[in-house]
């Protein structure tokens, strides 16, 4: 009973001190709703500029599927790319994706013809910068990745971060933020000129299960205003600027999994997670970080 009284407590001080609560995120009586259903493991959750929103089944889906902003309806949207486990579309209009099955990283034209960028990696998720500078994490060798616009290849920090799974950029475009899968930690790195990271820090600690050491901090988003979401065991986790913990968001299902989180819907005001078989939405009183799209 002191343990259960003195975690409250530690979280009532915690959401004391930060700069939002989720009455500034959540509209009551809007829950999540399904949006898609039927597949085995859903993941990679990205937009576009009209807020349709992307996503892929990594371990049954055929390639990547297409959640139409406008009708709702959801389609196999470029077919013969199963295994993808990160996805996003960068500045030039393309796809870029962790091919997780392939161990590489691939861009893909909208109508679907594939380059690869990088072969022999273990990655997991990614980001890409409105510069063109792409960034991606490697899980099992605890390495930050960088491919530059002109596409040179660099590891950027190695062996710090705990697992390292969701990643995500700053609405300024100056911080990388990485969570941990392994740990508690979010970290983040200044973002040089040069694309380069710098002064990599555990800045945001994420709540954790009761018993547990480990957040299962997995994929992440930014929002417009700069706070950060993140998804773990326990819901949407979201940061402030300052790296405090404004709330979290329980998950669709109390029993199930979040594993990425992404704004989109055509005023980019749909929080969506995908939750192993399903994808989930819920409108709320923010926006997504316009930036990344784009």
């Amino acid at each position: 009973m002191k343990r259960t009284l003195l975690a409250l407590c530690l979280l009532s001080s915690t959401l004391f001190a930060q700069d939002t609560s989720l009455h500034d995120y959540l509209i009551e009586g809007e829950p999540w709703r399904e949006v898609a259903g039927g597949y085995v493991f859903t993941d990679g959750l990205c937009c576009d500029a009209a807020g349709n929103l992307f996503f892929t089944d990594v371990k049954g889906g055929k390639g990547i599927y297409k959640l139409d902003a406008a009708t709702g309806k959801v389609d196999l949207f470029l077919d013969s790319l199963p295994g993808i486990s990160g996805l996003q579309i960068g500045p030039d209009g393309k796809f870029y994706a962790c091919h997780n099955k392939e161990g590489r990283i691939i861009a893909i034209s909208m109508k679907g013809e594939v380059e690869v960028l990088l072969t022999g990696v273990k990655c997991n998720d990614l980001v890409v910068s409105k510069s063109g500078n792409l960034y991606f994490t490697e899980t099992p060798t605890q390495r930050i990745h960088l491919i530059t616009k002109d596409k040179k290849h660099v590891v950027a920090d190695e062996g710090h971060v705990v697992k390292p799974n969701g990643i995500t950029i700053s609405a300024d475009e100056r911080t990388l933020a990485v969570s941990e899968y392994g740990g508690k930690h979010v970290w983040t790195w200044r973002i040089e000129d040069d694309g380069s990271l710098t002064g990599g820090a555990p800045y945001m600690t994420m709540w954790l299960p009761v018993g547990k050491e480990s957040a299962a901090g997995d994929g992440s988003t930014t929002e417009a205003n700069g706070r950060y979401f993140v998804t773990t065991e326990l819901g949407v986790q979201i940061f402030d600027t300052a790296g405090r913990l404004s709330g979290i968001i329980a998950k669709p299902d109390p029993l199930g999994k979040v594993v990425s989180v992404e704004f989109a819907g055509k005023d980019h005001d749909i929080l969506y997670v995908a939750g192993g078989e399903k994808v989930y939405g819920r409108k709320v009183k923010v926006k997504g970080y316009f930036g990344k799209p784009q």
